[in-house]
């Protein structure tokens, strides 16, 4: 059974955002998300934790900026407040989507949820 989450989109509700100018000061959630290149669509990073903390840090971070190529980095989340849940949809993230950057993830449960679209 895939459980089903909501995943943040930006502006008008039909793009994703952008890392790099997003306002993260209302964004004290704790969830998962999914960091990629647009328009290739090469995902970068699968994370979780407090959203604004963890992508103030990737927004700074030259691996991953180092991605943009000839587009731009953009991101989504969902806010997923137990612990040992996020664990497993980041689990999950990551083992489907093989991120450029981030080798270790944790060791429980896959948790199947639905993809962003």
């Amino acid at each position: 059974m895939t459980m089903q989450v909501q995943w943040v989109k930006c502006g008008d509700g039909s793009l994703f955002c952008q890392l790099e100018t997003l306002d993260l000061s209302t964004l004290n959630i704790m969830g998962v998300y999914i960091i990629w290149q647009s328009p290739s669509g090469s995902v970068i990073y699968v994370g979780q934790g407090l959203i604004a903390d963890r992508l103030s840090a990737h927004r700074n971070d030259p691996a991953i900026l180092s991605h943009r190529g000839a587009g731009t980095i953009v991101v989504t989340w969902t806010r997923i407040d137990d612990e040992l849940t996020r664990l497993g949809v980041e689990c999950f993230l990551a083992t489907f989507y093989r991120p450029a950057i981030g080798k270790q993830y944790p060791n429980v449960a896959p948790i199947a949820i639905n993809f962003p679209a």
